[in-house]
């Protein structure tokens, strides 16, 4: 059963998503805690370090390492991307501005960030819009 790719491919990255998202959760936990400043310092230093590793373990796979290929979903797609999805941004904004389109690449490195502020905005507003849920009393 696990010689299909079309089923040992999404266990391998669900199994590296369970192990990115509790480790997003934990860390970004503890560092809030750490820093108590207004600051989101939990996600920011998530969020940075998904990207040190996104490039760091990218790079050592195309230049040094020979990994299988479910070893590396694992890493990247499962791992770093339930980590964050920061890291996965900006891994296609450098291969695209460097190796395929750098008019394209920075459309899409400008866009991202100002895009996903504007639809998360966009859901507050409308959450803002629909009626409270009634409480009923037990």
């Amino acid at each position: 059963m696990l010689e299909n790719p079309n089923i040992r491919t999404p266990i391998t990255i669900g199994l590296g998503a369970i192990a990115g998202a509790l480790s997003r959760y934990y860390l970004g936990q503890w560092l809030t805690l750490l820093t108590p400043l207004t600051f989101p310092m939990g996600t920011f230093l998530v969020n940075i370090s998904g990207c040190f590793f996104m490039g760091l373990i990218t790079t050592l796979m195309i230049r040094r390492l020979s990994l299988k290929p479910d070893l590396v979903l694992l890493i990247t797609t499962g791992f770093l991307g339930a980590y964050t999805t920061f890291s996965s941004y900006e891994l296609e904004a450098e291969q695209l501005l460097d190796f395929k389109n750098p008019q394209i690449g920075l459309l899409y490195w400008v866009s991202s960030p100002l895009l996903g502020f504007l639809s998360f905005g966009l859901g507050v507003a409308l959450a803002k819009t629909t009626q409270p849920i009634e409480q009923v009393d037990e």
